[in-house]
């Protein structure tokens, strides 16, 4: 079966973005998915959510500068199926560095070529920096989708024109014509506020066929695991947070065909 990259990211931080990535990929590990999550941003906490301390030198970005090879940077995190390519601070200088090489937006698909040619791995998610730097379009340019995690607010509506339309143009430029947006996954979403009932309203009328039916709730423990180093799942098993990405990860093996036939 081969293997499909998943992107999530967002212009806008503080969206769930880095929170849904984690908890995704633990997810479709749970359900059987043989799963790589790669965290492409600097601040790496996807990394310390995972339980692990940056490493200077172990990142994906001596792959990035063509001085090594992604696969001996992975960590196997402990949990069944689930594998981490972390990130580290010298990861920042790649947005620099990247923009003076002959293909920068290139390097990331170069990088993760023999990860996906190897079979290992069902599904890649890659967690992206907070803004549409050179990063986050070395991501979307190696993407088969692209998932937009967008926090139940109206400022978050307008970001979502601008990553769609980042998109196009990323198909318009012939840089990755196979790109698709995978789907659109509320975060931060609480019940007891009007906002965030008419913001899911809003994006299910105008994007039915985009928007995942699993809504991620705004709760405590979901904000308080990834500082135990721990995934939802192992931190409040029995959270409605916990049953939600369980849930969106059951959503997406089915949207997406992930289980071997």
């Amino acid at each position: 079966m081969a293997c499909k990259v998943f992107t999530i990211a967002n212009q806008k931080g503080g969206v769930g973005k880095t929170t849904t990535a984690v908890n995704l990929a633990a997810g479709l590990a749970e359900s059987g998915i043989e799963t790589l999550l790669i965290d492409l941003d600097p601040q790496a906490n996807a990394t310390s959510g995972l339980g692990f301390e940056k490493e200077e030198g172990r990142s994906i970005y001596p792959a990035l500068m063509e001085d090594g090879d992604a696969a001996d940077m992975i960590f196997e995190t402990g949990r069944k199926r689930l594998s981490l390519l972390p990130s580290e601070v010298d990861l920042a200088a790649a947005e620099i560095e990247l923009a003076q090489k002959d293909n920068h937006l290139g390097q990331v698909t170069e990088a993760i070529r023999p990860l996906i040619e190897s079979n290992i791995y069902q599904v890649i998610i890659i967690d992206c920096p907070p803004a549409l730097g050179m990063l986050s379009m070395n991501s979307l340019a190696s993407a088969d989708y692209l998932l937009v995690a967008l926090q139940c607010e109206y400022l978050a509506l307008e970001g979502l024109g601008q990553i769609l339309s980042v998109v196009e143009r990323l198909h318009e430029a012939g840089v990755n014509d196979r790109l698709e947006i995978g789907g659109i996954i509320m975060t931060m979403f609480d019940i007891r506020t009007k906002l965030s009932r008419e913001v899911v309203q809003e994006v299910q009328t105008n994007l039915p066929d985009l928007i995942f039916k699993t809504v991620i709730p705004r709760t405590v423990r979901i904000s308080e695991a990834p500082s135990f180093g721990q995934t939802i799942f192992e931190y409040d098993k029995s959270n409605p947070g916990a049953t939600a990405y369980r849930n969106l990860a059951e959503e997406l093996i089915k949207r997406f065909e992930l289980k071997n036939a």
